[in-house]
């Protein structure tokens, strides 16, 4: 039954990504599980990524995207790149697949979605989930355990999320002051 529930969970996320006029996932947070368990509480870490994602990387434009705090570091496009990089991590973990190196040419737009997709697909099975240690970080024959996840993808990619909120604020373009991180909601 476990099985079947988290085909149906993938192929709906599928289904709905592949809809462009389909909202992202992640305007706001969505509501808390009844119960806690690990799964639940791995599931609103990645759903608390997924908020911070979609306002730190909502409405940039081209300024915001080429941005760069100082000739090393990385754009704010770039940024938004290793973001999705991370979320590739994050979800094979949870699809139980290896990660593999190679590079996609995604517009900002497309890796915007597809960060957003990937981080909703690995909350929803994570939340369904009564044992988060079969999701490893797969690299070829390498098996990490879960707990990497959290040090790992997890809090390097919201760390991002603040470098990019920094640089559009730097650049002149703010997130949205109605976004209201405690709660995960828009401010009426």
């Amino acid at each position: 039954m476990k099985h079947f529930v988290l085909l149906l969970i993938i192929l709906v996320t599928q289904l709905s990504f592949s809809q462009t006029d389909e909202k992202l996932p992640y305007y706001e947070i969505p509501e808390s599980s009844e119960e806690f368990s690990a799964g639940t509480m791995a599931a609103r870490m990645v759903d608390a990524l997924g908020f911070r994602f979609y306002w730190a990387s909502d409405g940039l434009t081209e300024k915001d995207l080429a941005y760069k705090a100082n000739d090393v570091g990385r754009s704010s496009l770039e940024t938004i790149q290793h973001i999705y990089d991370l979320s590739r991590v994050i979800v094979n973990s949870t699809l139980k697949q290896s990660n593999l190196k190679y590079k996609e040419d995604l517009s900002y737009s497309e890796l915007r979605s597809k960060t957003l997709q990937n981080l909703k697909t690995a909350a929803d099975i994570l939340r369904e989930s009564d044992d988060i240690s079969q999701f490893k970080i797969i690299f070829g024959e390498r098996e990490i355990p879960f707990w990497n996840q959290v040090n790992g993808p997890i809090a390097d990619a919201i760390w991002h999320c603040g470098q990019l909120s920094i640089y559009r604020r730097t650049a002149g373009n703010p997130i949205n002051p109605k976004v209201n991180f405690f709660s995960g909601k828009i401010k009426v």
